[in-house]
Parts: structure tokens; C-alpha cells; sequence
């Protein structure tokens, strides 16, 4: 079971919880479960709202499949470049950026971070 760790200045500290690895939660809906609230409007990777930052904290780095929704509202933000997109799909390397509602928890530990704000990781 994956840990995911949730940073934000809207939390007290840093909140772990436990993911179910091959569920298909994204961390939107792992946060939401845990009463971790990220901004969000559409949960439908249309707006950018539940923009974060993941960074993994296992050692086994995964990518996780970029949704054209969610590489085309990255790309718009400046938050993903085509060589990270490259990256992603031939190699298997998560880029930095993610929405929330897109990103699918894998068998990984990972630090999700949000700025707390709409669209700011």
C-alpha cells in the first residue's frame, strides 16, 4: 500500500494516508477521503484549479498516465514542457506537475503538495 503525504500551508502539518495500489483513486479523490481539501472546481481536468506538485519519496519513480485534458491544460499553464510529456510516455517519468483529479495513486510512496490556492502548486 502506497503512502501519499499531503503538504499545503493549509495544513497544520504534514497528513499521511494510505492508498490502496492499483485502485484507480485519483489523489483528488484520496484527499477528499480523507477530509484533505485541494481546490477544485470541475474534477474533470478542465480547469487547473487542483494543481500540485508531486515529488516521490520511495525510491521507485512511476509515471501515471497523462490524460490529453491534462497535458494540454499543463502545457497552457507553462507547468509541462513536450520533452516531460515525451518523458512520461515512453519512459515511464512522472513530470513534477499533476492535477489532482487526474492522477491516478500507483504502488509509490509520493509527496503531494498545494499551495492551498486555486491553480497553485
Amino acid at each position: 500500500m502506497p503512502n501519499v503525504t499531503f503538504s499545503s500551508p493549509l495544513l497544520h502539518k504534514n497528513v499521511t494516508v494510505y492508498a490502496v495500489a492499483g485502485d484507480t483513486s485519483t489523489v483528488l479523490s484520496v484527499a477528499e477521503a480523507n477530509k484533505i481539501k485541494i481546490p477544485h472546481d470541475c474534477k474533470d481536468g478542465e480547469c487547473g484549479s487542483c494543481l500540485i506538485e508531486v515529488v516521490t519519496l520511495s525510491g521507485k519513480t512511476m509515471g501515471s498516465l497523462l490524460t490529453e485534458k491534462e497535458k494540454t491544460l499543463l502545457k497552457s499553464l507553462g507547468k509541462i514542457t513536450a520533452d516531460e510529456i515525451a518523458k512520461a510516455e515512453v519512459e515511464d517519468l512522472a513530470p513534477k506537475y499533476r492535477l489532482a483529479c487526474q492522477y491516478v495513486v500507483r504502488d509509490q510512496d509520493i509527496l503531494v503538495k498545494f499551495s492551498g490556492e486555486p491553480g497553485g502548486a
